[in-house]
């Protein structure tokens, strides 16, 4: 079993994460904020990710790209 990833941002909560998903018109975009917000509230990689269409390691790789750089523009 792959270690657990961890959100290290605060800006935002798994809600506001929704609401910002709400906002967004790209696809492939909602899943990857939508995935954020799971890890946000609990859920394991391999549930969220799959809930999300992709793989852990996928997932693994937005949650480091959203620590370092937050939510896209």
């Amino acid at each position: 079993m792959g270690r657990a990833v961890r959100i290290t941002r605060n800006e935002y909560t798994a809600s506001e994460l929704r609401l910002s998903s709400a906002r967004c018109t790209d696809g492939a975009q909602v899943r990857r904020i939508l995935a954020l917000a799971l890890v946000l509230e609990g859920w394991s990689r391999s549930e969220a990710a799959a809930l999300n269409g992709m793989d852990r390691q996928t997932l693994s790789d937005w949650v480091h790209r959203y620590n370092a750089e937050a939510l896209p523009a």
